[in-house]
């Protein structure tokens, strides 16, 4: 009996041991788990790339010596910008978000015919050839999904300025030589800005109604709108744009909900014009130390 007692005391010891060896071997097996997830926590975030084809652009950069020095780099180079020293600094990946970044701030590098700093891409219907544009009556579509990341603030607290889209006009070489211009500088029918958070709207009007064909190729038969401002506020987010020209109208939305619809006589006269879309950071400031940073998820065209 006593034997017996023994035999069963002994099979009790025996499983509290077998159990407690079980426990412990879990107890290993969760912490080397925890550290395993612990390990995949540290992982590096993946690198993404943007998808934006630019092989019908060209870039301007603000890094060139003096007035109208600012450099463009086009096809083939500008698919190399990721790795173009010169132009690194100002057109940039940013792997983390998955966009293009064009960065700029105020340096006496400028394009002819301002005072201000671009980072800026230029259409091109024609990779390299600035002489081969689009009119209203040919129409064109932009699409655009794009962020406003950093901008620098005045001496009163508010944000710089900063036009992110355009549609640049521009004179043909007979209507160049017609006026007797230096250049084929038109005025631009549309500027986009970032203005404090809000997307701001400008374009064109006749200062005369009843301008002559040969007057109005001159810039001074025009002069700025009033403007128009979406109600929506975009703040640093990501917000998108669509500006969609035919003969006649120009229509550009935010977000797909709000609209800012130009249909009148003067969209009518402007198809006299050749056109050229922009996009990138084209900013308003010569204030020392101001900059900004804008990037561009995605960016189509079409005619």
């Amino acid at each position: 009996m006593i034997s017996n007692r023994k035999g069963i005391l002994i099979g009790i010891v025996l499983l509290f041991l077998s159990v407690n060896a079980t426990s412990q071997e879990k107890k290993s097996s969760v912490s080397e788990s925890g550290l395993k997830t612990n390990k995949s926590k540290k992982r590096k975030k993946k690198v993404k790339l943007p998808e934006i084809d630019l092989s019908n652009w060209k870039v301007t950069i603000p890094a060139g010596s003096g007035k109208g020095g600012a450099i463009s780099v086009a096809l083939p180079e500008i698919l190399d910008y990721a790795t173009n020293e010169t132009l690194k600094p100002y057109m940039y990946n940013d792997s983390t978000k998955g966009a293009i970044s064009f960065y700029a701030y105020p340096t006496a590098a400028t394009t002819a015919n301002t005072k201000y700093s671009r980072s800026e891409l230029r259409e091109q219907m024609v990779p390299g050839n600035d002489n081969v544009n689009w009119t209203f009556k040919q129409g064109g579509t932009l699409k655009a999904k794009l962020s406003v990341d950093e901008v620098s603030r005045d001496k009163k607290g508010k944000y710089h300025k900063v036009i992110i889209l355009q549609i640049h006009g521009r004179l043909t070489n007979d209507q160049k030589d017609l006026i007797q211009q230096k250049d084929n500088n038109a005025p631009p029918v549309l500027k986009i800005y970032w203005q404090n958070g809000k997307i701001r709207v400008k374009t064109k009007k006749l200062k005369y109604a009843n301008v002559s064909a040969i007057g109005i190729l001159h810039e001074e038969a025009w002069t700025d709108d009033d403007g128009f401002n979406f109600e929506q506020e975009v703040g640093f987010g990501k917000f998108q744009i669509e500006i969609k020209v035919t003969d006649g109208k120009m229509v550009v939305s935010l977000n797909k909900t709000e609209f800012a619809v130009y249909d009148d006589f003067n969209m009518k006269r402007w198809g006299v014009y050749e056109n050229y879309f922009k996009a990138g950071n084209y900013f308003q400031s010569r204030d020392e130390g101001s900059f900004a940073k804008v990037s561009f998820y995605e960016l189509q065209v079409k005619h």
